[in-house]
């Protein structure tokens, strides 16, 4: 069977399994068996106990034909929603799309199934190889949750790919940003809207002035600044007592968006105290910023492999986080290498056959990298 028959018929195989966030069991159990048949030591750790799923994280230890320091390589199980009874499709170009109902789920099946078929190949043929680890996080998609409570006292790799962005095949993302979720409780007094209002405090008053002072979207041109859901209020005649918004804030600058908070929380505070009212704030970092030089080995190794398969081996910038995140901060020196997958997070997404290929190849030739 053809390289692009193999990726094709993995990648149909993969994005026909639903699983979304937290329901990635089916996937796990897929994953855990086509591992094992290509010689992996296969491990599920315990992290969907933490979230109250019943899957884990699928690792993976396969031996090398040559000496060598292992690699890391991973792309996440799980997909966003609608991702229940997806139904991939083929089409004559080439294009692979959803019916249009859900999302495809390339994003990261396209990872899953280039790194299984890179592996195939490399075995099959016989070809010499260094160690591989890969890891198969679940709940990427919900702010890394999978990555962040594996033990990474069992990876041996110094360096990993993540297969996890969109664009052609041949780019890799060294600069990630700190991204910081935040809730803000405006609470002032209720009273009657039509009899008392001057009785009453609005809480979603307070909030809408707040949230009016405060600059959204694109801050500077490194940072971005979003609430994405304010509700407040009980009924028609009751002046709101309460009103919440929640949002985030991300910049390539873990200070940055440690100031949009300041900033924010001096904006709430002035309104809550002219008003009478009273704030809280509840805050999270998911991710904190990193960026690699141009002239580390994970780098150098990825750029000699494009250009021995042809690939422009750009480097790129992305605001989005990935599980590499959790790879960096746990000393594993990773980047986030493009997939060929297009339009995610929607029913329009899609890849191309030949960007699978591409893919697959990549991953190949990077395994075989000495």
């Amino acid at each position: 069977m053809q390289l692009n028959e193999e990726i094709i018929k993995e990648f149909l195989e993969l994005t026909s399994i639903d699983s979304e966030s937290f329901q990635e069991r089916a996937m796990a159990d897929m994953l855990t068996r086509k591992l094992k048949d290509l010689g992996f030591d296969v491990y599920e750790d315990d992290a969907g106990r933490k979230y109250g799923s019943e899957t884990g994280n699928i690792y993976g230890y396969l031996p090398g034909t040559t000496d060598g320091e292992p690699l890391l390589f991973s792309a996440h199980m799980d997909t966003v929603r609608p991702g229940i009874g997806k139904k991939p499709s083929l089409h004559p170009d080439g294009t692979i799309t959803s019916d249009g109902t859900t999302v495809l789920g390339a994003d990261d099946a396209a990872g899953l199934a280039e790194i299984l078929t890179a592996l195939c190949r490399i075995i099959l043929s016989g070809d010499p190889h260094r160690p591989v680890e890969v890891l198969f996080p679940i709940a990427e998609e919900v702010y890394i949750k999978g990555s962040s409570a594996f033990d990474y006292s069992r990876i041996r790799s110094k360096q990993a790919y993540v297969l996890d962005m969109s664009g052609d095949v041949g780019s890799a993302a060294v600069k990630a940003p700190s991204l910081i979720k935040f809730r803000v409780t405006v609470t002032g007094k209720a009273a009657h809207a039509g009899f008392s209002p001057a009785l009453g405090i609005n809480a979603l008053e307070v909030m809408c002035k707040a949230v009016a002072s405060l600059k959204q979207g694109q801050v500077d041109d490194e940072t971005t600044f979003n609430i994405g859901k304010l509700s407040g209020g009980t009924a028609l005649n009751i002046v709101p007592e309460k009103a919440e918004c929640i949002g985030e804030t991300r910049s390539f600058s873990h200070k940055k968006v440690l100031r949009q908070i300041e900033l924010m929380t001096a904006a709430f505070n002035e309104e809550a105290n002219a008003a009478g009212a009273s704030v809280s704030i509840e805050t999270e970092t998911i991710l904190e910023a990193y960026e690699l030089s141009e002239n580390e080995p994970v780098i150098s190794r990825f750029r000699n492999a494009c250009a021995n398969l042809g690939l422009k081996g750009e480097l790129r910038y992305t605001l989005g986080g990935s599980d590499n995140h959790n790879f960096i901060k746990n000393g594993i020196r990773g980047v986030v290498i493009s997939c060929g997958m297009y339009n995610v997070h929607s029913t329009r997404e899609y890849i191309k056959a030949e960007e699978l290929i591409r893919g697959a190849e990549l991953v190949a030739e990077l395994i075989r990298s000495l």
